[in-house]
């Protein structure tokens, strides 16, 4: 009988005592609806409970340094080995963490550099390299003839009597001087003669040519005097040895010299004998002293004042407050200072900032002219001497956040961004340096090691490394991250992104017997990368590991070898065990998406063309990283869906270019806007709104109340209470963060936390306050019979009723029903929500913007909003989604514009435009594959997206096909 992992009567969260069987070595599935307890069951009780294991096994001095977790809630589970999480999540914060170095890859190229580099001096073009005793010998064994071995002795400090002396005492009686050989003690006697006759030293040339032996070299027989003599003279010479090949003179038995080989055991060019640092792996390492450039410090990127944050907006005047840090309160007296210095130079002061000459600008930006004091009233110091003056106070931390707010970073000057020293980047394997190896992509690096295989010492030297690269770059492939550069930045990788590259480093590892736990891998990759990642999870599986994954594509589940499904809804409804067994044979209410037919009687229903002459927001000339210069036509009053495959330069667009020169427009000096032309259009829209991948803050002391403000509301109604008045109790004394009404034992989160030091913590129910967070007096006030405790532990179903006279608080309960939150509780803590939960709180927070008062154009009239969104179905099943666009068709019912990158080929079924970029991430994407209707995706057959959506809708597989089928829907 197989092994699988026993589960017995598993609690944890909302799950509801089950118990359940999950393979061994099999690629196992946990679907179900958002909040059904998908990562309750397998995040916090499967994995921690194995992890918990693994660490209670090691012993209790290394368990000190280790994460303790506390055993889940569950009865027992049995069988289950040694588990690692992949969780959907970038918690990577530093700056010098890139993909190279979280996958090794930095590791392994750093090793090939210091293996196989070959360093060429910059100045004359020669080959740096160091000679060896056996390299010497083989040199001179291959010209056989009379050999004068001689050492280049350095005299130093030392006169020349004294270093002659030193000679002598070391045996070395001979020197090598003007092609003759004269005796040592000679030498120094004529120079003791001449000191006494003169009175002084005699000048000495630096090096002294010191005869360490004479040799005939005929055959292999003298090869060990030879070496023996190199020895002793690289030592003498502090590394550098010269062999002179002498012939003797006929008849008088003298000899002369007839060439000469310089040997040098230092790192030196062969050509101007520049010194040069060897290459080791810290030279190539950013994060070293010995290899960071000293400039930049290894980040590649140097801070400078931006003045397109101090000065804004160019068409305001410096009497209208031109600079923007000098309109706050702190720094007002600076603008005046300014006005009162520029009357008495003559500068005009109502002119604005693109009209002023070359001299009124260079008086506003550096200052008065000549030497002045630290802080001279009758000196203007202008904006860079204000700058630098602010620089001297940044100890205080006000002062610090302004610097930041007003700065930009900018590559390099000293390094060009390569972040390290010259010396490293002297170093070349291939014709390349290691900084033109971290621009390259993962896809470009296959192409850079296939090229170096062919060179000898590679194949010879560093075929282990060499493997190892092929391995973790192959497995990049796979995961569909082939479009990232070595270089880039890991904190800047999204959460999909994140996992996909730890996969990978998984896969490189090679473990076996290990459990795997995944949470939702396919999460912002394309539909057509998805069937890759699932080949890969198959790969795990077969090197002996047993996979569990947290997933909603119908791929996946169709792909996976077990099923389990939680359900049968979310929260407190959910947490029961609905199926498990094989994929074949679930019907899954999870994954009950529409039907491909019906997605397209939807779309051909929905298909509206649109034209030059329709209101848009158009992009002229995008060219912010990897975007070709496209132009773009945004539809007005549409939901907009911009797609293609992972890398393609969706968020570039969409968040860079036209959300980022959004805000500069509107006066946020911060933002940083993408490179484009120009944007028309924007007039249209009254304001923009922005939702990101960015969770809600996991804590203790948050939960939906609070983040959507509805508990500021409900604090004021338990105030205006008659008990509450008569008390003098204020609404502040009903918020659980700050001291008068909460418990002081447990600080307001109704749980006490135990250290046990050796042990897991342990998390207990307070005893003062019984878990609910109050004081007594605050908890004896009661609204309509309701403690504020009790109102907190209300649904949100149950609170719309309870608040159902006040408008205020029921429009707020309104947006997390209508995202189906009905079921969480008002005071659930978000540490406590799922995944999909979480993005569902954030979609409510992001609905509650369109129940403002729409903002007006200059003619008075409201005008729409336009709504972004990065992948708003992460963590949601398939109906949560529907949910979800029948949420966002009623903004667009009102007039707003929806613009969303999305990947999920039911929600682009639903769009009403598409802009599809591509075709390929990175360098081979960057321009528009095809834009309309969905239909109009589907017909084009260079779009990866295009044939997805064929496949979804049952249209034939070649494109030209397709418009014939889709008349033949139609019944045209």
């Amino acid at each position: 009988m197989d092994r699988s992992i026993s589960i017995r009567g598993a609690r944890t969260h909302n799950l509801a005592d089950i118990s359940l069987e999950i393979p061994h070595k099999k690629l196992t599935v946990v679907t179900g609806v958002s909040g059904s307890g998908k990562s309750s069951l397998v995040f916090d009780t499967v994995y921690a409970e194995g992890q918990r294991r693994y660490v209670q096994s090691l012993s209790t001095y290394a368990r000190l340094f280790l994460e303790r977790m506390e055993r889940p809630d569950v009865d027992s589970i049995s069988e289950i080995p040694p588990a690692l999480a992949l969780r959907q999540k970038n918690t990577i914060k530093n700056a010098r963490s890139t993909v190279g170095t979280v996958t090794e890859i930095s590791d392994y190229i750093r090793l090939l550099f210091a293996t196989v580099g070959r360093t060429v001096c910059p100045q004359c073009g020669g080959e740096v390299s160091r000679d060896s005793v056996e390299s010497a010998g083989a040199k001179i064994l291959a010209a056989p003839g009379l050999y004068v071995i001689l050492a280049p002795f350095e005299a130093g400090s030392r006169s020349l009597p004294d270093a002659a002396g030193y000679l002598i005492q070391n045996g070395y009686h001979r020197l090598y001087a003007n092609d003759a050989i004269t005796e040592t003690a000679e030498f120094a006697a004529r120079a003791i003669a001449a000191e006494a006759q003169n009175g002084l030293a005699p000048k000495l040339d630096s090096t002294m040519m010191v005869v360490v032996d004479r040799i005939s070299v005929t055959t292999e027989s003298e090869i060990e005097r030879v070496r023996e003599a190199l020895e002793k003279a690289f030592y003498l010479g502090a590394g550098r040895a010269r062999a002179v090949r002498v012939e003797r003179d006929n008849g008088n038995g003298n000899t002369h010299s007839v060439g000469a080989i310089d040997f040098d055991r230092r790192f030196n060019c062969a050509r101007c004998a520049t010194a040069f640092a060897e290459p080791t792996t810290a030279l190539f390492s950013s994060n070293s002293p010995i290899g960071a450039c000293p400039e930049c410090e290894g980040f590649g990127r140097t801070v400078e004042l931006d003045l397109d944050k101090v000065i804004p907006n160019h068409n305001l005047s410096m009497r209208n407050g031109l600079i923007a840090p000098w309109r706050t309160p702190a720094y007002r007296e600076m603008n005046e200072w300014m006005l009162k210095l520029a009357r008495r130079r003559k500068i005009r002061t109502s002119a604005p900032y693109n009209e002023m000459t070359d001299e009124e600008r260079t008086w506003l930006l550096d200052g008065d002219e000549g030497p002045r004091a630290k802080w001279d009233e009758d000196k203007w110091p202008g904006v860079h001497g204000f700058f630098k003056w602010l620089e001297g106070r940044r100890y205080k931390t006000h002062v610090r956040i302004l610097l930041a707010k007003y700065r930009r970073f900018v590559t390099c000057p000293m390094c060009g961004g390569a972040k390290l020293k010259a010396e490293a980047l002297n170093v070349l394997v291939g014709g390349v340096s290691i900084a033109d190896v971290g621009r390259l992509s993962i896809r470009d690096l296959v192409g850079w090691l296939g090229k170096i295989e062919s060179i000898p010492e590679v194949a010879t030297r560093a075929a282990v490394v060499m493997r190892e690269l092929r391995n973790r770059v192959g497995y990049l492939l796979e995961v569909g991250l082939g479009y990232l550069t070595v270089e880039r930045q890991a904190r800047t990788l999204s959460g999909g992104e994140a996992q996909r590259i730890h996969l990978a480093s998984a896969l490189g590892s090679v473990l076996v017997g290990t459990l795997y736990a995944l949470d939702e891998p396919t999460v912002g990759l394309h539909a057509a990368d998805a069937r890759r990642l699932l080949a890969v999870l198959h790969s795990l599986r077969d090197f002996g590991n047993t996979v569990v994954v947290v997933e909603h594509d119908p791929a996946m589940i169709a792909g996976a070898d077990y099923v389990v499904e939680l359900g049968p809804g979310g929260g407190s409804e959910g947490g029961e065990l609905t199926y498990a067994g094989l994929p074949a044979k679930a019907n899954l209410d999870s994954m009950a998406s529409s039907p491909g037919r019906v997605l397209l009687m939807r779309a051909l229903a929905k298909q509206r063309k649109f034209n030059k002459r329709d209101p848009a927001v158009r992009i002229v000339g995008a060219r912010e990283h990897n975007l070709a210069d496209v132009d773009v036509a945004i539809p007005a009053g549409r939901m907009v869906c911009v797609t293609g495959v992972s890398g393609s330069g969706k968020s570039t667009l969409v968040e860079d270019v036209l959300y980022n020169n959004y805000l500069r427009r509107s006066g946020d000096a911060s933002a940083e806007p993408g490179e484009c032309d120009r944007i028309d259009g924007l007039e249209l829209i009254g304001e923009m709104v922005h939702m990101g991948q960015e969770l809600p803050t996991r804590s203790m002391r948050s939960n939906p109340a609070t983040y959507l403000k509805i508990y500021d509301d409900i604090r004021k109604l338990f105030a205006a209470s008659p008990e509450a008045r008569r008390l003098g109790v204020q609404a502040r004394h009903f918020s659980f963060n700050v001291t008068g009404g909460r418990c002081e034992k447990c600080s307001g989160t109704g749980t006490v936390t135990i250290e046990m030091h050796f042990m897991a913590d342990l998390e207990v129910k307070c005893d003062a306050c019984d878990g609910r967070r109050f004081q007594s007096h605050i908890l004896a006030i009661k609204l309509r019979n309701y403690s504020i405790n009790q109102v907190l532990d209300l649904t949100v179903e149950d609170a719309r009723a309870f608040f159902i006279r006040h408008p205020g608080i029921v429009k707020r309960l309104d947006a997390l029903i209508a995202v189906g939150l009905g079921y969480i509780r008002l005071g659930q803590t978000t540490s406590t929500l799922s995944g999909g939960e979480a993005q569902r709180l954030k979609l409510a927070r992001f609905l509650l913007a369109d129940l403002e008062p729409a903002p007006a154009g200059e003619d008075g009239a409201h005008l729409p909003r336009m709504f972004i969104l990065d992948e708003p179905t992460t963590g949601l099943s398939s109906t949560d989604i529907k949910r979800l666009i029948k949420v966002l068709n009623r903004l667009v019912t009102e007039g707003n514009t929806l613009v969303v990158i999305e990947h999920n080929l039911e929600f682009i079924a639903n769009a009403d435009y598409v802009i599809d970029l591509g075709p390929g991430g990175g360098d081979g994407g960057g321009r528009i594959v095809a834009s309309g209707s969905p239909l109009d995706i589907a017909a084009c057959e260079k779009s990866e997206t295009g044939r997805e959506l064929r496949r979804l809708f049952g249209l034939p597989e070649k494109g030209r096909q397709v418009k014939s089928a889709l008349r033949a829907a139609a019944g045209v």
